[in-house]
């Protein structure tokens, strides 16, 4: 069940919007009619893209909004709410890395990992599901990655274990909220040219894991896909469309494509 939704006068608002996919999609709303708020952590970087949109005609404010607090997201919706009076979109867009072999990464890497990709997630449900609930209308974006579909990245774990429960989250949230007039997009990028390098944090040496060759898109491409995703009531969205290919190999036999990618890595190592 699919729920579409038409942009043109709605609301939107996104975290991580300060530059990348979050800026990006937030330019692509903008321009299909919708009313922004953009947020960051860096509320420079919020502000700036309020004020492209609004160089270009559309309608947005800004807010410096940090994930790992509840009550950050809720001065988020209460903002859309006092200048727009209404919210459509929420689109939960924050990302960070910690890289290393497995036996290096501290527990504390993947408790902050699991907080700011996943939990963040918990949080917005918290704050903007009730309001979308009781209008009985709008979507809901959530940012995973291809290392959520596909589990090569054994040299960032933590990022792997929230990106795939991101995934799982968004799935089952569409059960749930499809049938309440509620769109769920889960958007699962490929590479992408942005500045996610600032938030890598590094422990020890790693070998990296023989990752698929998907191109290198621009912000703006997602930004479009999402948009459009988003209009539309699309579920998945993926900037590699190939990753649908190997989700039918590793579905078709798990063990052989496990062996595949074990026999590949040794062969890079080797």
């Amino acid at each position: 069940m699919t729920v579409p939704l038409d942009l043109d006068g709605a609301t939107a608002v996104l975290t991580g919007a300060g530059s990348g996919i979050g800026r990006a999609t937030a330019i692509s709303l903008a321009a299909r009619g919708a009313r922004i708020v953009a947020s960051d952590l860096d509320a420079g970087r919020a502000e700036e893209t309020a004020s492209l949109i609004a160089a270009a005609g559309g309608e947005a404010g800004h807010l410096a909004v940090d994930v790992s607090k509840q009550a950050d997201l809720e001065a988020l919706r209460d903002r859309g709410l006092e200048r727009f009076g209404r919210l459509d979109v929420v689109m939960n867009n924050v990302g960070v890395l910690a890289m290393g072999p497995p036996e290096a990464l501290p527990v504390e890497a993947w408790q902050r990992v699991l907080d700011l990709n996943l939990l963040s997630i918990a949080r917005s449900n918290l704050v903007f599901l009730p309001h979308l609930l009781a209008q009985g209308r709008g979507h809901v974006v959530n940012t995973s990655s291809a290392s959520g579909l596909l589990a090569y990245g054994f040299d960032r774990l933590p990022y792997v274990a929230s990106k795939h429960a991101v995934v799982g989250v968004s799935e089952a949230l569409a059960l749930y909220l499809a049938p309440k007039g509620i769109g769920v997009t889960c958007l699962c990028p490929s590479g992408v040219i942005t500045n996610i390098l600032e938030q890598i944090s590094v422990y020890g040496e790693s070998t990296a894991p023989r990752a698929p060759q998907h191109p290198l898109v621009e912000p703006e491409v997602v930004g479009e896909l999402v948009a459009d995703a988003v209009s539309a009531g699309t579920f998945l969205v993926v900037t590699a469309p190939e990753i649908h290919d190997e989700l039918r190999e590793r579905a078709t036999d798990p063990e052989a494509y496990l062996q595949a990618m074990i026999d590949d890595q040794d062969e890079t190592e080797g």
